[in-house]
């Protein structure tokens, strides 16, 4: 029996059943995480934005908005399942490529029925940028993505969450591969931070000084 407590079970359904969704992948359960609050694809708050992601092939974007001064914690967490029907679960392994940016976290791992801790850590909010499953040592794969960042009061935080059969131009990404099938998942993210006090320019920060050392002098010869 699957032990996640969000598990998806009407995702299969939706895979079966959703105009356009993959044949080669189906998203077995998926999970968010913001600040420590655990939400399903159904029960997530309005700042989530899941229109562009096919909850049965569990492909496409998810998008999330943050705001509020403050360090904040957002995580994706998805087990999908590639040729399942064909190939079974336990055939696939994980890769990733590139260097992940200041605040990026991520893992692979079996998704917890057995021997993995990837779901664990994911509830914790902190990944540990290990693959537990590499080439040469295939089970079932589940992956996450996730995010630690701080944002000033007028800030505004935009992450998005991205799967694909095909593989990012560039960036670090992490990769599920079905070597019976020769196909591979392709999971990245990104996060950009906006707004808050625009930064002087260097004129201005020189006037702003001139005037400040002015109005020092004027006060001293009064005293």
């Amino acid at each position: 029996m699957r032990r996640l407590g969000v598990s998806i079970c009407v995702l299969a359904i939706c895979a079966l059943a959703a105009p356009g969704a993959s044949a080669d992948t189906i998203l077995f359960e998926s999970a968010f995480n913001q600040d420590g609050a655990v939400y399903s694809p159904g029960t997530t708050p309005a700042n989530w934005n899941l229109a562009a992601f096919d909850a049965g092939a569990g492909l496409g974007t998810i998008t999330a908005q943050v705001t509020g001064a403050g360090l904040h914690n957002l995580l994706v967490f998805l087990d999908i399942e590639i040729d399942e029907e064909v190939n079974g679960f336990f055939n696939e392994f994980g890769a990733t490529s590139g260097a992940p940016s200041a605040g990026l976290m991520w893992e692979i791992d079996e998704p917890g029925y057995v021997f993995g801790d990837i779901y664990d850590n994911f509830l914790a909010g902190a990944l540990d940028g290990t693959n537990g499953v590499p080439p040469g040592f295939p089970d079932d794969v589940s992956f996450a993505l996730g995010w630690n960042f701080a944002l000033a009061g007028s800030e505004v935080a935009t992450l998005n969450f991205r799967t694909s059969l095909t593989a990012p131009a560039g960036g670090f990404y992490l990769v599920q591969t079905d070597p019976d099938s020769d196909s591979s998942v392709y999971f990245s993210s990104e996060l950009n931070i906006t707004g808050g006090e625009p930064i002087p320019e260097p004129a201005t920060l020189w006037l702003l000084g001139s005037g400040l050392a002015f109005g020092a002098r004027r006060f001293g010869r009064r005293g």
